[in-house]
């Protein structure tokens, strides 16, 4: 029987301000959890701001790095019973288009690392705690959009690659979501020229995470929702002239 004190969550990329906001509200909720970025440093001054150290382990993870993925998964100081794929990279569109090392930093984030990582995840056979996979997508993988679409194009694998992934891990009673989010208020974001009404907190989204359900697809915020299913069925003729 599993019981609070020993639910382990693992978190990648957990530098993010959403993946933050997650292990506050994970370790509120008496989990343990395995925080795993490339920033250490700032998730370890984090983890002593909030006095976590007791229920927050700091690792090292590099989505990049396709080749320490095994090593990283089997040196974990516990097998997880959820986890949470929430790296992220951007890079503007414009720029990506003329920058293959940009446009190739974000397939590697988003999707190629991501499915190196929770591959292993999900085919341990050494690990009969696991009960849920969460990866943090993005709207724009909703529909191809000439301002985003490098971007979007890798959020789109990544949700792909989640939905057949929850396919094969059905029979195992796994359950696998994908957070659609918005625009979210975050450092990623700083700067860009986004639609205030429409901006998300960190807060608010790893809510979604956290209490997150059956379903596959979860969009937090009911402006989101209607935006999601309408880019799902507008026609293409129209979809062309969007930003």
């Amino acid at each position: 029987m599993t019981t609070r004190k020993n639910i382990s969550v693992l978190i990648l990329g957990a530098n993010s301000d959403v993946a933050k906001e997650c292990i506050l509200l994970y370790t509120a909720k008496g989990y343990n959890v395995m925080a795993a970025s490339r920033s250490t440093e700032q998730l370890e001054d984090f983890v002593k701001r909030y006095n976590l150290t007791r229920q927050v382990y700091v690792l090292y993870f590099d989505a990049t790095d396709f080749d320490s993925h095994r090593e990283f998964y089997e040196q974990l100081p516990s097998k997880p019973t959820i986890v949470l794929y929430a790296a992220g990279f951007l890079k503007d569109n414009e720029e990506a288009l003329v920058d293959w090392h940009g446009s190739y930093q974000m397939m590697k984030v988003h999707y190629c690392g991501a499915v190196s990582i929770l591959n292993l995840a999900a085919t341990d056979p050494g690990n009969p705690h696991l009960k849920k996979i969460i990866g943090l997508s993005s709207l724009s993988g909703v529909r191809g959009r000439k301002s985003n679409f490098i971007y979007g194009s890798t959020k789109s694998a990544f949700t792909q690659y989640l939905a057949g992934l929850r396919q094969y891990l059905f029979p195992r009673k796994i359950e696998v979501n994908v957070i659609v989010a918005g625009y979210i208020r975050s450092k990623m974001t700083e700067g860009l020229n986004l639609t205030e009404s429409l901006m998300l907190e960190p807060s608010f989204i790893a809510q979604a995470v956290v209490n997150a359900k059956k379903q596959l697809i979860i969009v937090p915020g009911l402006k989101w929702k209607i935006i999601y299913h309408i880019l799902r069925v507008l026609p293409e003729r129209i979809v062309a002239r969007l930003p």
